[in-house]
């Protein structure tokens, strides 16, 4: 991606043009020949605004143009933004942290690492705000190899777990974690794993094969063991999924675990091991494409399992957003999550913003999800690390080699976890075909509406809040996020 290059370009343009020998952006004329002179000082705001706007270059920057409210109502349409009608609350907003992003960042020089995990990371106004990770328990397919925890030869057993050891986590996600909490203690932190030990499973392998029905005990066990050892590193797990796509038995590693099995698993193996152990770990199902709701709402359905569920999460690359709706409307008491979707390198900016923005930020938000997580945070030019037969082609929020880039999830994520803390409420705001929008309220009681510009052309429109109209407007392709 050379999305920094062509960034840097058109700053430099942007720069040239600020200077009179460059005879660019010359003073508009008064209608009697005179130049109107330039304002005394910055120009007052109601509403700070952060734009990106792909066709001019404009990658998450605060903007300068004032947008005021005002008693009189244009002639534009209206976006309503009304705080008195409120929905869920929310977690927070961020990205899986592979153990091959986590090894990226800490091959980082020193000063260079700790200035990105900021960035990222810090709840203020030099940082981006990321509030939530995802980790995997064991390896992802974005490690370089597969691992678990209890790696013996697959025809021995270890039901005792006397081999259980997170070391290999020690090496590079452990470090990178304790950073990450130093710099954010409140962040929200949810373990998944892709796959059980290879010796509990059916095939005796990392790829594809069932949790064996003799090993569901011991499995339960094995996350009790491992939610205990990362707070003993000061790093907790504040929920866990039982399986990260629990009906894909393709990936390397990956586990299958039907509905019945993982109502089964939580029943009578997950859900009192962690009563046992008074392990207060959120257990939340399915993990999964949103073609599928059948298979949480089969689960919710069961009320021996249900008691221990926390609520549903899921990801998009298969189904509608509108499918989390149904979940939730049936289950109005257990919450809904959105953990994962990845952008296929080497990606399209414009469009991928678009459909992140469309589908997670605003989609799975306006579909009472509590939290939005793109799927990597960083992988280097070639997208590795991964598994032999992991995903080729992930791009990362981040791409680390002999520089830095952001890539487009970086800002899909910016627009949202920068203003929209934890404990936020989504609000009711008003949308148009192409006007796509989501609203909340934050802790501080300040409001943030983020609008999608899904026409290839501007367009103007006036937010109404309360009896007052503030107009702003958006270019083509341009996601904004204004807050006041």
């Amino acid at each position: 991606m050379i999305y920094q290059t062509i960034r840097r370009v058109g700053l430099l343009f942007l720069s040239c043009c600020l200077l009179s020998a460059c005879g660019c952006n010359k003073p508009e004329e008064d209608s009697d020949g005179g130049e109107t002179p330039p304002p005394i000082g910055p120009v007052a705001s109601d509403i700070m605004t952060y734009l990106t706007e792909p066709s001019r270059y404009i990658y998450f920057k605060k903007q300068t143009v004032p947008v005021n409210f005002s008693g009189s109502q244009p002639g534009h349409q209206i976006i309503t933004v009304d705080s008195s009608i409120s929905y869920q609350s929310i977690d927070g907003f961020g990205y899986t942290l592979t153990g091959g992003s986590a090894g990226l960042i800490n091959g980082l020089g020193a000063t260079e690492k700790d200035n990105i995990l900021k960035e990222l990371f810090l709840a203020d106004s030099a940082s981006i705000g990321v509030s939530y990770l995802r980790i995997s328990i064991g390896a992802s397919d974005l490690d370089s190899a597969p691992f678990s925890y209890n790696d013996i030869p697959v025809n021995e057993t270890d039901f005792n777990l006397n081999h259980f050891s997170i070391d290999k986590d020690r090496v590079h996600l452990i470090p990178i974690l304790k950073k990450i909490v130093q710099l954010n203690p409140t962040i929200k932190i949810m373990g998944s794993p892709w796959s059980a030990p290879a010796w509990m499973k059916t095939n005796k392998e990392f790829k594809g094969g069932n949790l064996r029905k003799d090993c569901y005990r011991v499995y339960a066990q094995y996350i009790a063991n491992y939610i205990k050892a990362m707070k003993a590193e000061g790093i907790v797990i504040d929920a866990i999924t039982p399986q990260n796509e629990p009906l894909h038995g393709g990936n390397n590693p990956s586990m299958v675990m039907e509905a019945m099995e993982q109502a089964d698993f939580i029943k009578n193996h997950l859900g009192p091991v962690f009563a046992a152990e008074n392990i207060k770990t959120k257990i939340i199902i399915y993990d999964h494409n949103a073609d599928r709701p059948d298979y949480p709402l089969a689960i919710l359905d069961d009320p021996d399992a249900a008691k221990y569920v926390d609520g549903s999460a899921f990801h998009l690359y298969g189904g509608t957003i509108n499918a989390l709706s149904q979940v939730h409307d049936a289950h109005p008491d257990k919450h809904i999550y959105f953990t994962e979707q990845w952008v296929g390198g080497p990606g399209n900016f414009g469009e991928d913003l678009k459909w992140h923005t469309e589908n997670l930020i605003i989609g799975a938000t306006r579909n009472w999800s509590r939290n939005v997580l793109e799927w990597n945070l960083a992988a280097d030019p070639n997208y590795d690390p991964h598994t032999p037969g992991g995903c080729t082609s992930c791009l990362g929020a981040l791409t680390i080699g002999s520089n830095l880039t952001r890539n487009v999830a970086y800002y899909i994520i910016a627009h949202a976890s920068r203003f929209v803390r934890p404990g936020s409420v989504r609000i009711n705001s008003s949308q148009t075909s192409s006007l796509l929008t989501v609203a909340f309220k934050n802790p501080e009681g300040k409001k943030v509406l983020i609008v999608l510009n899904k026409e290839s052309g501007s367009q103007t429109f006036s937010i109404k809040f309360g009896v007052r109209y503030a107009t702003a407007t958006l270019g083509g392709g341009a996601v904004a996020t204004y807050v006041w």
